[in-house]
Formats: structure tokens, C-alpha cells, sequence
């Protein structure tokens, strides 16, 4: 491993250095130690208790009039790890800015940061293991062969988007004896064989898989069960189910990687969802007629259809990408790079229009892919993350806000509330890098050598499996007042007629 010790300059500059240590301990991770030396520790303890002293109330003395001594005893625990706090933090900025080291991810300390205490006259000394982003050199990014598939919207697209809006805005039949395709509600406890509990959740719900469900595929706690069906068997109210899978290996959630887990759920009820007649999708929408809703429906498969177009030749540029270009990355995903890759895939099916029970299953299959098509996502990030910075794309509130509307239409939300999921989940950079990364390859696909050719082409070479499948749109979900992540939050979907519990 390849180690370099310098001196930080705004040490030198004050008289205090610290000694910083460099060494690659993997591809895309570097470890740091740094040692602070005993003037500066010195120093810091000495600002942090200066500032106590202004503070501090003792019985017996005013504010900022209690003796120095009786400070140092009183709050000397506290003071020594918000001077711990002070220095490794100073540092370690202070490392990554001299050596323009580009983080990915937290600095994660060891055990000895953990056990390091700040002592008057003794220089601090830590170690941390920080994720960096690849180098690499970028392939040429001009006259690039792109296919741009001629999309349009015909009877048949129109007859199932109509299909799906009527089933959306059905209504929750209660039922006494479940069948296949109906949802279960219950209490879902998964643990794994060491029994740690991961995940409690009260009101989670799952679906029986329906009859032309072939593969017995289904979905719990937003984990794909392969053999789902088989499992559940002919569950009745107040059955109480056992699920065993094996946790997916790129789940966000590391704890359950590769883990036996084993699921138990506690069947509380059981529903149906009835779909709603076309008399009242007219009346609930203030439409006119059946004309007018089928009218509205396929304006909106062509707005649709724009964004699905576009999709398909990023995908295609996503493609050349990966394979000309050349990089080192870690054969594990890390739990950051997981997330970001399911976030960044979340927002991609919210502005293709996908509803968001889809969405959620599509997560589901993402988390059980294998490690190859993880670090596939992680390798196109660096690239599109490295061209952004090519091409200087800079994204402002006008764009974020705009995506923000596009997706809310396009899942039958309000733009105000989506957005509000979105800060509280705290995924506004997600978002921020997804629009980015688009902007930066719509900039790549503007130099690129287009050509038009029919579905039916575009489906010969790239074929129908839902990255060339030009023929299937991506689906459109519904007005749902009450739509949550029923995989991951566990909530019950809602439907017309019927309030959540």
C-alpha cells in the first residue's frame, strides 16, 4: 500500500502541525491517520473551557464568575470530548482539503478514535477509513451511435391505462376467506438466525400472488420472496404465516445482508380491491363523458411516452458508458453506495411514471440483483458524477421544483406534498444528483449521432425486457389520495371508499 505523511499548511502557518499519514487500503477507500500534536491539543482544551467559563452557572457564583478550577472539575468529562469533537473534525477537513481527496461517503473511525482521549500535554492520535470516488479518464463523449425509438400511443395502450385507473380508483372490499391477488394486513416482525429484530412493523401489508402470477414471485418488508406463493399457502384471518428468505446482498440495510431471516406474519385482515365503474370515474373527475376521460388518458400516455423515449436512449448511452470506460472499484457495495443507487432509481420510475406499487416491487428485485449489477450503478455514478463536472451542469431550485411537478402529475399527486415526502425523507440531494445526471447525458445525447427507427426495430435490437422494450411504456398511477410505500412502510394501499387504518 502506497503511504504519504506531509503537514497540513494551516498548521505549519500557525506553528502547529499535524502529522497526516495516507495509504490505500482498498479500491476507492484510503485510510488516514492523523496525529494532533500536544500544543494544539493544549490550545483547543484551552478555547473550550474559556468559552465554559463565560457560560457555566455554580451554585454560589454568578453566571461566568465561577473560578477556573472548579470548572475544570466539574465539567472536565464534558469538556475534554467537545475538544475531542473540535480537533477531529478540524482534522480531518483540514487532510481531505490539502490532499483534495474526494469523499463519498462519512469518515468511519476505528476502534482506537473511539477509545482516544484528549489529555493536556499529550498529543491526540486516530485513524479513519474514508470511501473516495475512482480515478479514471472518461471515453469520448462525441458522435456516440444513439437509437431513438418512434413511440406511439395506440387503442390498446389507452384500453390498459384505462384497466389500471378504474382498479386504482376502486374501492377495499372487506373479505372473510382471502384468495389470490387480494392484500393481507398484518403485524410483521422479521429477525434473522442470531435473532436480531430488524424490522416491527404493525400495519404491514402483502399481497397474495394472483393466479397469473406463474413464478409465485412476491413481496415482504420490501424483500422479493422467489418462492412466495409456495410459502404462504392458503393463508386464513388470524393465521399467523412464516416467511424464510435470505436477506438480498445489496440491501441499504447491511446488518441483513446475506442473513437467514425469518418473517412472521400475524394476519389481522383481509380486502379486495373492487374496481370503480367508468360512470363513476366521469363523475369523480368532472369529465363530461367516457370520450373526454379516454381523451385526457391518452394526452397523458404522449406526455408519458416523451419521457419513456428519452429514458430509452439514456439507457442506451448508460450502456457505451459502462463499457468504454475503465475503473477500480470495490468488488462489496457499502451500504452508502446501496442506498444511493436505490434512491437514484426510485426517482427514475417516479418521473417515468411508474404507480407505486410497481416501484416498490421493482426496489424489492433491485435489492436481491447480484453484486455485479450494484457496482455496475455505483461505476455509472462516477462517470456521470466526472462528465457533470466536464461539462460544468449546475442545477437550480427551478429545475428540482419542476421535476418535483413532473412526477407529482405524473403519480396523480400534488406537487406541494410530494415535495414535502421528499424533504422529509431527506432526499433532496437524491434528487438534486438524478436531475443532474440527466442533464449531463441529454448534454452527451445532443452530441451523439441519432437515429430513428421504428418499435419494431428498436425491440429486434435491443429486445422487449424492460430496457429496450419500446412497446411498453412505463405504467401511470392514479389519483391515490393516500398512496405510501406499502413494501417498505409497511402501510395499507389505498383505495377508493376505504380509509387506511
Amino acid at each position: 500500500m502506497a503511504a504519504t505523511k506531509t503537514k497540513g499548511k494551516a498548521d505549519q502557518q500557525n506553528g502547529l502541525k499535524n502529522l497526516v499519514t495516507i495509504e490505500d487500503s482498498g479500491p476507492c477507500s484510503k485510510k488516514i491517520k492523523i496525529e494532533v500534536p500536544a500544543e494544539k491539543v493544549a490550545e483547543q482544551l484551552g478555547t473550550t473551557l474559556d468559552t465554559l467559563m463565560l457560560e457555566a452557572e455554580l451554585p454560589g457564583f454568578r453566571r461566568g464568575r465561577a473560578p477556573r478550577r472548579l470548572i475544570e472539575k466539574r465539567f472536565g468529562d464534558g469538556i475534554r470530548k467537545e475538544a475531542k469533537s473540535n480537533l477531529v473534525s478540524a482534522a480531518i477537513r483540514e487532510a481531505v482539503e490539502e490532499h483534495k481527496i474526494r469523499l463519498v461517503g462519512d469518515p468511519i473511525g476505528n476502534e482506537e478514535l473511539v477509545k482516544a482521549e484528549v489529555e493536556d500535554g499529550k498529543p491526540l492520535k486516530f485513524e479513519i477509513e474514508v470511501e473516495v470516488a475512482p480515478t479514471f479518464d472518461l471515453p469520448k463523449l462525441e458522435g456516440i451511435s444513439i437509437k431513438k425509438p418512434t413511440l406511439v400511443v395506440d387503442d390498446e395502450m389507452v384500453g390498459k391505462e384505462i384497466d389500471r385507473l378504474l382498479l386504482n380508483e376502486g374501492s377495499l372490499k372487506n373479505k372473510a376467506q382471502p384468495d389470490a391477488g387480494d392484500y393481507l394486513t398484518g403485524h410483521a416482525i422479521m429477525k434473522d438466525d442470531e435473532g436480531t429484530k430488524h424490522l416491527d412493523i404493525a400495519d404491514a401489508v402483502i399481497q397474495i400472488p394472483a393466479k397469473d402470477n406463474k413464478e409465485g414471485k412476491g413481496m415482504i418488508l420490501g424483500v422479493m420472496v422467489d418462492d412466495f406463493a409456495k410459502q404462504i399457502g392458503h393463508p386464513k384471518i388470524g393465521d399467523t404465516i412464516t416467511i424464510k428468505t435470505t436477506g438480498p446482498e445489496n440491501h441499504e440495510t447491511e446488518a441483513i445482508r446475506g442473513k437467514k431471516l425469518t418473517i412472521t406474519f400475524e394476519i389481522k385482515r383481509a380486502d379486495e380491491i373492487v374496481p370503480a365503474s367508468m360512470s363513476e370515474i366521469v363523475e369523480r373527475y368532472g369529465m363530461k363523458d367516457e370520450a373526454e376521460v379516454r381523451g385526457a388518458i391518452r394526452q397523458r400516455i404522449e406526455q408519458r411516452l416523451q419521457v419513456e423515449q428519452g429514458s430509452l436512449m439514456r439507457q442506451q448511452l448508460a450502456k457505451f458508458l459502462l463499457e468504454n470506460t475503465t475503473m477500480e472499484l470495490p468488488k462489496r457495495v457499502t451500504a452508502t453506495q446501496a442506498q444511493r443507487n436505490l434512491d437514484r432509481a426510485r426517482f427514475d420510475l417516479m418521473h417515468r411514471g411508474w404507480d407505486q406499487a410497481r416501484i416498490e416491487e421493482h426496489m424489492a428485485e433491485l435489492r436481491s440483483a447480484s453484486s455485479d449489477a450494484a457496482v455496475r450503478e455505483t461505476k455509472l455514478f462516477f462517470i456521470l458524477d466526472r462528465a457533470a463536472e466536464h461539462f460544468n451542469v449546475q442545477v437550480n431550485d427551478a429545475e428540482l421544483n419542476g421535476r418535483i411537478a413532473q412526477m407529482a402529475f405524473s403519480r396523480g399527486d400534488r406537487p406541494e406534498r410530494l415535495r414535502q415526502e421528499i424533504i422529509q425523507r431527506g432526499q433532496i440531494p437524491t434528487l438534486f444528483l438524478q436531475v443532474r445526471e440527466q442533464k449531463t447525458m441529454d448534454i452527451i445525447l445532443g452530441k451523439a449521432e441519432v437515429q430513428e427507427v421504428s418499435v419494431e426495430e428498436f425491440n429486434k435490437l435491443f429486445g422487449a425486457d424492460g430496457k429496450g422494450d419500446a412497446k411498453a411504456p412505463a405504467k401511470k398511477k392514479a389519483d391515490k389520495k393516500d398512496d405510501d410505500d406499502a413494501g417498505e412502510t409497511g402501510k395499507k394501499p389505498a383505495a377508493k371508499g376505504k380509509k387506511k387504518e
